[in-house]
């Protein structure tokens, strides 16, 4: 018998998913709040702050493009006006962990798929390949947070990833007779 073992509960991101923003003002729900602002005057964004000194640290292997990234996740946001709503912090987190797992699966071209144990001397499976897992799960996590905040507050209709909905791209799609009568 299994007992009690405390493991029930809700599970994370189990359930209905939540309708983003502009599919909900498409389709004219009248429970969502908006607010209007006056735009007559020119409207400007804020930059982006300044980064950290330990995106900008000098590494022993490699080229770390964290400000890099971090600098198109902004820029991403600021298009889709979510800008306000991501805390810097994940920023970085995001661009500190991709920019690792470019460096790991750099390393791993270079120096292969195989290492040499450090007692035994056997071939063991290189350390690169399991740092370029984790840093990759760990980028991927959070990335999805940022993009499920966006993808709930953006007003416009948008795609980030053209596999979203590959199935509804399909279906569209004209058909063709290539030489076939139909």
């Amino acid at each position: 018998m299994a007992g009690n073992r405390n493991s029930g509960g809700r599970r994370t991101n189990s359930g209905r998913k939540a309708k983003p923003l502009s599919e909900k003002i498409l389709e004219g729900k009248s429970n969502i709040k908006t607010i209007q602002f006056d735009v007559s005057s020119d409207v400007q964004g804020e930059e982006i702050p300044e980064p950290k000194e330990f995106l900008k640290a000098q590494q022993r292997q490699g080229e770390f493009i964290a400000v890099e990234i971090r600098q198109e996740v902004w820029e991403w946001l600021r298009k889709r006006k979510c800008d306000h709503l991501i805390p810097m912090l994940i920023i970085d987190q995001f661009a500190v962990t991709y920019a690792r797992w470019i460096q790991a699966e750099e390393a791993r071209s270079e120096f292969g798929p195989l290492s040499k144990h450090p007692t035994t001397g056997n071939a063991q499976l290189s350390p690169f390949i399991g740092i370029a897992q984790s840093e990759s799960k760990a980028a991927l996590n959070l990335w999805n947070e940022i993009y499920s905040i966006v993808r709930a507050n953006c007003t416009d209709d948008f795609y980030n990833n053209p596999e979203d909905d590959v199935m509804e791209r399909l279906l569209s799609m004209p058909r063709r007779n290539y030489g076939r009568e139909v």
